[in-house]
């Protein structure tokens, strides 16, 4: 690819939406994992009693579906993000290269 075209990519509305909407998403769900993950990372450190707490049986205490928790949350971001990048990022992706062709 030419530098010429790589211009003129750079230059379109729709690709420089694209790299907004793309990058915004990416660093909100990323602050959203973070946010989850260190919340349970600090509940951790300052409350460890918390996690003593037994919910089912002898053995099962909060700390194991707390921890299933986050990582269905990851799963379901991930999800999410998968599912706007096909239908919103696809969309625009296809215009910016019938507008480069």
């Amino acid at each position: 690819m030419d530098q010429a075209k790589i211009e003129k990519i750079k230059n379109l509305p729709e690709y420089q939406k694209l790299v907004k909407e793309r990058s915004g998403l990416a660093w909100k769900l990323s602050i959203a994992m973070l946010v989850v993950y260190y919340g349970y990372i600090m509940l951790l450190a300052f409350d460890p009693a918390f996690f003593t707490t037994i919910i089912s049986g002898e053995y099962v205490s909060i700390g194991f579906p707390v921890g299933v928790a986050i990582i269905i949350f990851a799963f379901l971001l991930t999800g999410y993000y998968v599912r706007k990048a096909n239908s919103d990022f696809d969309e625009l992706t296809a215009k910016i290269k019938k507008e480069v062709e």
